[in-house]
């Protein structure tokens, strides 16, 4: 049974955005393995605390993702 886990920065996605995402990766596992799969497809979103997550030696707050998002350097 397949657990897909996701891991975002909290404050970055919306209630509705993060069930797309399940959705959408629910779909793509039932693509891969069968039909059979969506009822035991399980999709784990987990959201790390702002500031708890870095890259490049700086750690990333809300608001950077939101710059990166619209096509800015953070």
């Amino acid at each position: 049974m397949p657990l897909v886990t996701v891991h975002v920065i909290e404050n970055v996605f919306s209630k509705k955005e993060k069930a797309e995402m399940i959705t959408k990766l629910t779909d793509t596992m039932v693509a891969i393995e069968g039909e059979a799969m969506r009822g035991v497809t399980w999709v784990k979103i987990e959201e790390v605390p702002e500031g708890q997550w870095g890259i490049g030696g700086n750690a990333l707050t809300a608001e950077m993702v939101h710059t990166i998002q619209k096509g800015n350097a953070a």
